[in-house]
């Protein structure tokens, strides 16, 4: 068994001592992204409820949503500890969570609630997934990091893959305020695996040099990474490349919810078709990440795949344009 182990530790580019941290780090992502894939589609199935031409005021309900959350959390993270961001934010979002649930149950077709749940999820998946990397990066070494991390994100490629699926199988079942307890109880999970690692951390700190303490907060102000974006050029590049990205997918993602909100009137059925979509992107994207993304990097470089996206995006329009 030991030789198995430290084959596996090997192979995997561990450490002594490394492979529960690396487990609770895979479990983290696992969990946060199985749930959040769980509810992708029904996000997608309460944006329809309301009609396909209103999904513009969805939007821009999510727009402002944002733009008002972002300074309030980042002047939270200025006070609050930093052990204690996580674990406070995940169980804010559980409790909601479980109100939504209560709402869905009460009223399954309520209009209202449905157009909330679709800005606050929107809102759930960019605080909850970018917190989680900010609380890895503060307990791992950027020496750690370089190692781990990818092994450590294949967890989320897996909560990708299994999350729609569940969805797409439980929807039936259980319902719509069914899958968002199950939700909240994979959030409450991850929430598990981070007291772990911050367990895992205290018991195995870092050379004095490299440590980062948890009892102080981030400090700075809540518009500190607005101002760092404007100050450099190359961010400013990655968010003009991701506005524009997103504008065009927008696009796609519109006449997509067309096409299945006009195929199919049930709300299960709509949430099981828009879980079988995820499902076939996500193993497709886990299987070009595996044996293609890799290869091409080293023989084209970054630069090269990153012209080939909207490249390909743009060939994809022209497919569906003549084929609708």
């Amino acid at each position: 068994m030991q030789g198995w182990r430290r084959r596996l530790g090997n192979g995997l580019n561990l450490q002594p001592g490394e492979g529960p941290a690396v487990l609770a780090g895979l479990s983290l992502f696992y969990l946060l992204f199985t749930g959040y894939f769980m509810l992708r589609p029904v996000r997608e199935t309460m944006g329809v409820a309301g009609g396909v031409d209103n999904l513009q005021w969805l939007f821009t309900g999510t727009f402002v949503a944002t733009l008002a959350c972002l300074p309030l959390f980042g002047w939270l993270a200025s006070k609050v500890r930093r052990r204690h961001i996580l674990p406070w934010t995940y169980g804010f979002f559980t409790s909601n969570l479980l109100l939504f649930a209560v709402l869905f149950a009460r009223d399954p077709d309520g209009l209202w609630t449905a157009r909330a749940f679709y800005i606050w999820l929107s809102v759930f998946n960019l605080l909850t997934i970018s917190l989680a990397w900010s609380v890895l990066a503060d307990l791992f070494s950027t020496e750690q990091g370089k190692r781990l991390f990818g092994l450590l994100a294949a967890g989320a490629s897996l909560g990708g893959l299994s999350g729609p699926i569940l969805g797409t199988v439980l929807v039936g079942p259980l319902g719509h305020a069914g899958l968002l307890v199950l939700a909240g109880l994979f959030l409450l999970g991850s929430t598990g695996a981070t007291l772990y690692l911050q367990h895992w951390r205290a018991r195995h700190p870092l050379p004095a040099h490299l440590q980062r303490s948890s009892s102080k907060p981030l400090g700075g102000n809540p518009f500190a990474g607005a101002t760092a974006v404007l100050r450099s050029s190359y961010l400013l590049g990655i968010a003009l490349f991701v506005i524009l990205l997103a504008s065009v997918s927008t696009f796609l993602y519109f006449e997509q919810a067309r096409i299945v909100s006009e195929t199919f009137t049930d709300r299960t059925r709509q949430t099981q078709v828009f879980g079988l979509i995820d499902t076939v992107v996500q193993a497709l994207a886990i299987l070009t990440q595996v044996f293609l993304t890799g290869r091409l990097a080293r023989r084209m470089g970054v630069g090269v795949l990153l012209v080939a996206v909207p490249l390909v995006m743009a060939a994809g329009f022209v497919w569906l344009a003549l084929a609708p």
